[in-house]
């Protein structure tokens, strides 16, 4: 058996499966992208408090049916990382998508414990992409980056950092800034690897908060 590469984490609230399978699917056409086999990645879908739909069937897919957690998919997370067995850790929520090119971007940075590449937020926010990166200033602040972002050593995220910690909207932040903290090396790659907000509109009804502002 392979040894796994990569640890895909996706909370999924469950009521859009068609985001999700649309977020599956992206993963493995990035690895097929990336000459990489299927068996050395997995990914782990938590479900929020419903058994949801298993949207693919496929040995490199794990789906687990977690209690309620109500808390934006910070227990869920931190589950999932429990579970996971890849050498690296990406974050991928079920309404975003990695872009094709994601594995061969992440292949190039494998000695990197925290690679921080772009990703194109053109369909949630004005501007088109973060993190953006301006000469003379760190670019790790809140705003300009987001889990999407990132290829982690699992090492890092699970060991060091003792997964995902915390609970509320500012998790997001306050985890990843944890990682920032703690990491023994970091880069920063104008290459675009996930797409915010990919499955948007895929299932009826089943807009986040943030996403019914928005449209409203």
């Amino acid at each position: 058996m392979p040894a796994i590469r990569y640890s895909v984490i996706t909370p999924s609230r469950g009521d859009r499966p068609a985001a999700l399978a649309h977020a599956i699917d992206s993963v493995f056409a990035a690895a097929d992208n990336a000459a990489l086999p299927h068996e050395q990645i997995e990914v782990l879908v938590g479900f929020d408090g419903v058994k949801g739909r298993r949207v693919h069937t496929s040995s490199s897919i794990r789906y687990y049916d977690f209690p309620a957690d109500n808390d934006y998919g910070n227990a869920i997370r931190n589950g999932l990382l429990k579970a996971s067995k890849g050498t690296k850790v990406l974050f991928l929520d079920d309404d975003n998508a990695l872009t094709e090119q994601a594995f061969a971007v992440y292949e190039c940075f494998t000695h990197i414990e925290m690679l921080v590449a772009r990703i194109d937020i053109s369909r949630a926010h004005p501007k088109p992409w973060i993190p953006v990166i301006e000469q003379g200033k760190e670019p790790f602040f809140q705003g300009n980056v987001d889990p999407l972002c990132l290829c982690l050593s699992r090492e890092l995220v699970t060991v060091r950092c003792g997964g995902w910690l915390g609970t509320g909207y500012e998790a997001d932040y306050l985890n990843m800034f944890r990682y920032f903290r703690r990491t023994k090396s970091i880069h920063y790659t104008e290459k675009l690897v996930g797409i915010y907000d990919a499955g948007r509109g895929l299932d009826d009804g089943a807009l986040n908060f943030r996403q019914q502002a928005l449209l409203s």
